[in-house]
């Protein structure tokens, strides 16, 4: 059956020990627009929801379903095969070359790092191709740049071709030209079908490719809606504190978010 486009949270509680800071959400689904960004300050949870979200940690309460089934009762495998993700940090143990780390992707359809099958050689190249690493191939890990690498991680999640990716901060380590282009890339990959929920510092390029953000504060979502109705001076002044200006965009009237004395 197909993916129905949507990852369900329900009654969500996590704490990571007892009478600590909790995450609690009520309610909350992804898959119903191309790209959603997850914005808010430093321990808001944001990571801690994403990682709920993909079955990597358990709720303390509540449920997460993926398209009707409860996560926790599927294999990973097939979990894989809808669901992607992308951790903030990628260990590596060895010194995969670009094309290997990309085609690490392909393992939920059965591929492997030699990629004998078409469709694994060609749904790599493809990822390598959108995030601008096709020359880059044959080089090894360990002679990448930071950004490089962040890039080469990302290939290997688009090679996955899951219908719904999370990814937590893909922008880190890339600068600001290369930050708005892997934005874009996921904007075209949306635009194709893919669904894509992503975790953003960034506000003003959460303002110019996510078409929902969700704000969180302290555990809980304190907004949730299109970004010209959170980012805002009075959404975003009680999460982030009065340091920020919110103006706009001359030529697109997107909002932006300045630091400010």
């Amino acid at each position: 059956m197909p993916f129905s486009g949507q990852l369900a949270l329900r009654n969500l509680r996590f704490a990571y020990e007892p009478g600590s800071w909790a995450l609690h959400v009520p309610a909350l689904s992804f898959g119903g627009e191309p790209v959603c960004g997850i914005v808010g300050p430093n321990g808001s949870g944001k990571s801690t929801l994403l990682k709920i979200a993909a079955g990597l940690l358990s709720p303390g309460a509540g449920a997460v379903e993926l398209d009707g089934k409860p996560l926790a009762r599927m294999r990973r495998a097939d979990i894989a095969r809808t669901l992607g993700f992308l951790p903030q940090e990628c260990p590596v143990l060895f010194d995969y070359t670009v094309e290997q780390l990309a085609a690490m992707g392909r393992h939920a359809h059965g591929g492997v790092l030699e990629m004998a099958a078409p469709g694994d050689r060609e749904a790599v190249a493809r990822a390598l191709d959108a995030v601008k690493l096709e020359p880059l191939r044959r080089r090894t890990f360990s002679h990448l740049s930071g950004g490089e690498r962040r890039r080469a991680w990302i290939a290997s999640a688009l090679a996955q071709e899951p219908a719904l990716l999370l990814l937590d901060e893909p922008t880190q380590s890339l600068d600001l030209h290369q930050a708005a282009m892997l934005m874009e890339v996921l904007a075209r990959k949306a635009a194709e079908g893919m669904r894509v929920v992503v975790v953003m510092h960034d506000l003003t390029l959460a303002a110019l490719f996510c078409d929902r953000l969700i704000l969180l504060q302290d555990g809980k979502i304190a907004a949730d809606g299109i970004p010209d109705e959170i980012l805002t001076p009075e959404r975003l002044f009680p999460a982030f504190g009065d340091k920020i200006e919110v103006v706009r965009h001359p030529d697109t009237q997107k909002p932006l978010i300045l630091a400010k004395k």
